[in-house]
């Protein structure tokens, strides 16, 4: 039987977990999904995930949690990550890390791993190891013990993102592009089998600058002068795609998500 994944887009602060809350159990039970990831590279404020955010988010129906190059902007993720099998860091940071890069998980009577990669472009503050060079090799080995391989790849340039989809077309049942937090409307499933799509989106406020309040990014921008960011409640959607994957290891199907959510309760809820 074919295993259907839902991937979330980027979670962007509260308003974001309030999205997964609210729309996640009604999406699961409307797209007959059997596994969910969610990048989580800006659940808590914006900037990273912390602890209790991870535990909150997977209590709240999510099998894994990915994250970029922000994984460890939040202290208590150092120690908490390596004890959590429901979180992925990048796979290509450097080795000895805490964390892990890649997990197996069994969904549908399939057995997946989940592979996380960062990019090499646009990145000022980490340098990743060839992703490019990396995921040959690292899918070679997985597809050894494993029905299936899905990568986030969280990267900043489409031009990184093709390069990596066209190399590795057959090789993994889909590769999820995360990071610019704009729902990309090129998915599709290349001549290989491959599921492929540039950015699932964000989940989280659609009015906001990646999913913030705008007035503060604006300021950022014509003064550089650091300021704090601002989580914004404003026109809230998850966003996201679903990959159906067949026995053989490659996609039926592949398509996005959006879902509108209420503000409603928000403060009993989320504040």
């Amino acid at each position: 039987m074919p295993v259907r994944v839902l991937y979330i887009g980027e979670i962007v602060g509260k308003p974001g977990i309030h999205c997964i809350k609210k729309a996640l159990p009604l999406l699961k039970e409307q797209h007959r999904i059997d596994f969910v990831i969610a990048n989580g590279e800006g659940a808590t404020g914006g900037f990273g995930i912390g602890k209790n955010h991870s535990i909150q988010i997977h209590k709240l129906g999510v099998n894994v949690i990915t994250a970029g190059e922000k994984v460890y902007y939040k202290k208590d993720m150092v120690t908490h990550i390596p004890k959590s099998p429901y979180l992925i860091r990048a796979a290509n940071f450097p080795y000895g890390n805490p964390g892990r890069g890649w997990r197996t998980y069994t969904a549908g009577g399939m057995k997946l791993a989940v592979v996380v990669l960062l990019g090499q472009s646009g990145f000022q503050r980490v340098h990743p190891a060839n992703p490019h060079l990396m995921l040959p090799q690292l899918a070679s080995k997985l597809r050894e013990e494993h029905d299936a391989i899905i990568v986030d790849f969280h990267a900043c340039t489409t031009a990184e993102k093709a390069n990596l989809f066209y190399r590795m077309d057959g090789e993994v049942a889909a590769i999820l592009g995360s990071h610019t937090k704009a729902l990309s409307a090129d998915g599709r499933i290349l001549q290989g089998g491959t599921a492929v799509i540039s950015d699932t989106g964000r989940t989280g406020s659609l009015f906001g600058i990646g999913g913030l309040e705008p007035q503060t990014e604006i300021g950022k921008f014509l003064t550089q002068i650091p300021e704090r960011s601002k989580e914004y409640w404003e026109e809230l959607e998850l966003q996201g795609a679903v990959v159906e994957i067949n026995e053989k290891g490659t996609a039926n199907e592949i398509y996005t998500v959006r879902f509108p959510v209420s503000t409603e309760n928000r403060m009993e809820d989320d504040s």
